[in-house]
């Protein structure tokens, strides 16, 4: 799954170490028996622990997202700047409804999907509350028109004392994949300033 990141990777490389981590049940990572946002946020710190990073940028994507703003609530201290692409706290909705399995094969074990969904159905209000504890500079990217409510990236922007909002219209969900050059100018700007 990490190469998703590949063009990502390919620019910001030739500046700043990058380095991608598949989640667990993601890519080559292990398929373990549980899944949930804390046990891959427990993942991210001995990724780091075991990369010997002491401080660094973290950025994240939908479930990554998630993953980063926790690890950015739990660990401040590790965290020198955060990048948050299309992907609020998970917050209090009409309920998902967990689909079935497809028979397909796929590049991620499926009982991610009814592990996370469950979290994402029944959120930890902690994680809003705990915003403010996101005392590194913050940058959340917005894709525009995306099945993510834009609204609450602006609530989420609010509520982190050092944070910039940046809404690259009409790149939906996967910014970084649909306009790949906003998204780095957004990135790159960030990093520079």
């Amino acid at each position: 799954m990490t190469e998703l990141w590949d063009q990502v990777a390919a620019v910001l490389g030739e500046k700043y170490r990058f380095l991608t981590l598949d989640q667990r049940g993601h890519g080559g990572s292990a398929r373990t028996i549980t899944y949930n946002f804390e046990l891959v946020c427990e993942d991210l710190l001995h990724f780091a622990d075991a990369m010997n990073l002491g401080r660094f940028t973290l950025v994240g994507h939908s479930m990554g997202g998630t993953v980063s703003y926790l690890f950015s609530e739990s660990f401040p201290s590790r965290i020198e700047r955060l990048i948050v692409e299309d992907t609020p706290p998970p917050f209090q909705n009409k309920p998902i409804e967990i689909p079935s399995k497809p028979s397909d094969s796929l590049p991620f074990d499926w009982q991610v999907v009814p592990s996370i969904l469950q979290q994402l159905n029944e959120p930890n209000p902690e994680w809003w509350a705990r915003l403010t504890d996101i005392i590194m500079p913050t940058l959340i990217i917005g894709g525009g028109s995306s099945h993510i409510p834009q609204n609450k990236l602006q609530e989420v922007a609010e509520l982190i004392p050092n944070c910039e909002l940046v809404t690259i219209e009409d790149a939906g969900h996967f910014v970084h994949d649909t306009n790949l050059p906003d998204y780095l100018a957004a990135v790159k700007n960030f990093l520079d300033s």
